[in-house]
């Protein structure tokens, strides 16, 4: 099975079965390695005590019959009959196949087979470590040279090195191998192993259990964890819209505030002009007609006393026309709806030369046709309120406009030479000489915008205002 096949196979199991199974494989290995390691362990310590009792059992039978192999390379006959009488007589004389018995020589000096009394062999590890002082035994598969006769009747044995001590000391005079029969030994073996392998399982089993039972609770309360950590992020998710929902409805107030109000200008413009404005225009004309009559009056009656005060009546009253009429110019926006921005930009630019009488620098690149309302009605009061401050404060000296569009997102500049002011002191609505700066700062930010005043003394002024032309506003004219 391919690496990505295997994958897909597995994606069709939960998480907790996933583990379920794998951890299962991970307690079978685990406890065929443990089994088998304790099971090797048994049957090296049953081997080995098995070893070490037969030894003392056999040092307590032989040892006083071979002393003389301190101080002589074979035993004498009497002490070797006597051996042959005693191992013939014992119950463990039944169980022993064969016996030997090596001098330092490696020369068997005894054995209940006469046919390897006598001969030399070639010394063994295992006769090593019986030289050294230490008991050693095996199952053996028989092949070594010396186990020629053994091999004539049995396949395995168990062989025992046993060294033999001169009484009442450490030395070693000789050293006793011994060969038993091991099927009794193996039958004790398999049933020990058997009832590790038993135990082992049973440990690993409730192992596992416990394992799984505790994952599967864990699981569980994972699970009830991630399902109130998913309706919190659902809920989450849900403020996050009902927020941004807000945001656009303020927005969208905003945007549309400041098209309410500039139809609320417009209305009080049209008014001033129908009313008022037509009032002080009949006001003048019917002055004309009385400064006629006044002008007869003093040609005709020269002894009366006419009024002279006219003239100024009629001045004070163009004045305040032309204050109005400068004032419902201001108020009034032009329809902007059905323009494009670069239009509207060059508008209000054209509008502000013709009225002061002085030059604007305009530039700007390539703009959109299609633009929110909010934004062309931001932009025209923006630039003609700064500069009427240009004009007021520098004189119009200096004048530029520059806009710059990039990525949905619009710069206004508007600059001037004149004696600037210092930008450190707060700009408040009771700030008469910067109500229009904090009526651009609104404008600007209400629709999400940056604004900034940069300004020394006597190096000039400039607005800079970036607007976003997504999500401006709720409508979009060209």
């Amino acid at each position: 099975m391919m690496p990505g096949q295997l994958r897909s196979f597995l994606m069709r199991f939960t998480l907790l079965q996933r583990f379920t199974a794998a951890s299962l494989i991970i307690m079978i290995l685990g406890m065929l390695g443990i089994g088998w390691w304790v099971g090797g362990q048994i049957k090296t310590g049953v081997i080995k005590n098995a070893g070490i009792t037969t030894a003392d059992y056999m040092d307590s039978f032989i040892a006083s019959h071979v002393q003389e192999l301190s101080n002589s390379d074979s035993i004498s006959t009497e002490h070797y009959s006597m051996l042959s009488e005693l191992l013939s007589e014992t119950e463990l004389s039944r169980q022993i196949v064969s016996i030997k018995i090596w001098n330092a020589d490696h020369q068997v000096v005894y054995s209940n087979l006469p046919v390897l009394v006598g001969r030399v062999f070639s010394n063994t590890e295992e006769q090593e470590t019986a030289w050294n002082g230490r008991v050693f035994a095996e199952i053996s598969d028989l092949e070594d040279e010396e186990n020629v006769e053994e091999r004539r009747s049995h396949t395995r044995l168990l062989e025992i090195y046993s060294p033999v001590r001169l009484s009442g000391s450490d030395r070693i005079i000789a050293v006793a191998e011994f060969y038993l029969n091991v099927d009794v030994l193996e039958e004790k073996i398999a049933e020990t192993q058997r009832l590790s392998w038993l135990v082992v399982g049973s440990t690993i089993l409730a192992m596992y259990l416990l394992l799984v039972g505790f994952v599967q609770y864990a699981a569980k309360k994972i699970g009830d964890i991630e399902g109130e950590l998913k309706g919190q992020v659902g809920w989450l998710k849900e403020l996050l819209a009902q927020n941004d929902e807000l945001k656009q409805r303020v927005r969208r107030s905003a945007a549309n505030t400041a098209a309410h109000n500039e139809r609320f200008l417009r209305r009080i413009s049209t008014q001033l002009h129908d009313g008022p404005v037509q009032a002080i225009g009949l006001a003048l004309a019917r002055l004309e007609r009385v400064k006629s009559q006044n002008e007869t009056c003093r040609l005709i009656h020269a002894n009366i006393q006419c009024t002279d005060n006219l003239p100024s009546v009629k001045a004070s009253l163009q004045t305040a026309l032309l204050e109005i009429q400068a004032i419902t110019a201001g108020l009034g926006l032009p329809e902007v709806e059905d323009l494009g921005l670069p239009e509207i930009i060059a508008r209000v630019v054209q509008a502000h030369e013709r009225t002061t009488g002085t030059k604007v620098m305009l530039s700007m690149n390539d703009l959109p046709e299609q633009t929110p309302l909010a934004i062309k009605i931001t932009t025209y009061r923006l630039i003609q309120e700064a500069l009427n401050n240009a004009h007021n404060h520098a004189g119009g000296l200096g004048q530029q406009v520059r806009v710059i569009y990039d990525a949905n997102l619009m710069q206004v500049e508007i600059v001037d030479q004149g004696p600037g002011f210092d930008t450190s002191r707060p700009v408040e609505w009771g700030d008469r000489e910067h109500l229009g700066l904090v009526g651009m700062r609104e404008r600007v930010e209400s629709l999400g915008g940056f604004f900034k005043i940069d300004s020394k003394i006597n190096e000039g002024t400039k607005v800079i205002a970036r607007l976003s032309l997504q999500n401006a506003g709720e409508n979009t004219n060209g």
